[in-house]
């Protein structure tokens, strides 16, 4: 397809396909990676439902991004709060009714990390609730319209948002909330993004099976400026939190390049299954492509574990 939006990632220029008619959802967008991915997809042409869990700063995003829009893309505000199923019982109803039933794209984008050892709504370790629980139920409650909106020649995708960090510890499913260990922050975010590429590879698997027309890729930004790690000192003004701002701060690449591995995965030429982040060294920065995951990431049987129980704490009926 042509296209004339083009947006630049380390040393490569993405060219972003013309999206006119396409609806797409990007969950995490009041600032960093999430507001301008929604800003580089509704300017070529997308209907952007912007979702975010404070109403005042979602309106100020969204009108943002449609100062920028010279087209026929649009965006709007959807409230979501991941760490409350209730709320993305709402939103994903609300999604729904908006969109005619019909949702082109989701990226999971939005995430916790960092933070002191505190609970969602429903009872969950924060960090595994709000990255890996809110975001397996949206994708499921939406699948519907995932699925409506997939062709054979131009299936849906489902972009599910990891890091590097998901090689920075294991995945306890017997105590994924922390009751029993000491409570890591660092491994604790270790184990959300880890429990993204393990959902990314399962749904994939089970896609496959039933057909269905749409794709599920994960993908990772590398070390980019966003607000995530400044929001974790913001709530947790440790030692340790601030060791590792240090790299992020004096290694990381603009969110402009960091976004190009989600808007690959969202709109270029992929397949199904596929991990893509920043191809330099370390996968820190650079281009977007394929990218690796540990030994424990690409394990299928931790992965139906995993889905298994995610289906019975979020009490959310796992589509397909």
């Amino acid at each position: 397809m042509t296209t004339s939006h083009e947006t630049w990632g380390g040393d490569a220029r993405l060219a972003v396909p013309d999206l006119t008619d396409r609806t797409i959802v990007v969950t995490g967008t009041t600032s960093g990676l999430g507001r301008a991915l929604a800003a580089v997809l509704a300017g070529a042409g997308a209907q952007v439902l912007m979702t975010a869990r404070d109403a005042r700063r979602g309106a100020a995003a969204v009108e943002q991004v449609r100062a920028g829009i010279d087209g026929p893309g649009s965006a709007e505000l959807v409230l979501l709060d991941l760490a409350d199923l209730a709320s993305v019982r709402t939103a994903a109803t609300d999604i729904r009714e908006r969109t005619g039933d019909r949702v082109d794209v989701l990226v999971n984008n939005a995430a916790v990390s960092l933070g002191p050892h505190e609970r969602t709504r429903d009872g969950f370790e924060l960090q595994i609730g709000t990255n890996h629980l809110g975001p397996a139920a949206l994708t499921w409650l939406l699948m519907p319209a995932l699925r409506a909106a997939g062709q054979p020649e131009r299936p849906a995708r489902v972009v599910t948002t990891s890091s590097l960090g998901h090689r920075t510890g294991g995945l306890d499913l017997t105590d994924l909330h922390w009751e029993r260990r000491r409570y890591s922050p660092t491994r604790a975010y270790g184990a959300s993004k880890l429990a993204n590429l393990l959902f990314a590879a399962e749904l994939d698997r089970r896609l496959r099976d039933t057909g269905d027309p749409v794709l599920s890729i994960a993908a990772h930004p590398g070390l980019t400026a966003s607000e995530l790690l400044n929001n974790a000192l913001s709530r947790r003004k440790s030692m340790g939190a601030r060791m590792l701002v240090l790299p992020d701060r004096y290694l990381s690449q603009p969110v402009a390049a960091g976004i190009q591995p989600q808007l690959l995965a969202a709109t270029g030429p992929i397949r199904s299954g596929d991990y893509l982040g920043p191809t330099g060294p370390f996968e820190i920065r650079g281009p977007a492509g394929p990218a690796r995951r540990t030994a424990t990431a690409r394990n299928p049987e931790l992965a139906r574990e995993l889905w298994q129980l995610t289906a019975s704490i979020t009490e959310i009926t796992p589509d397909p």
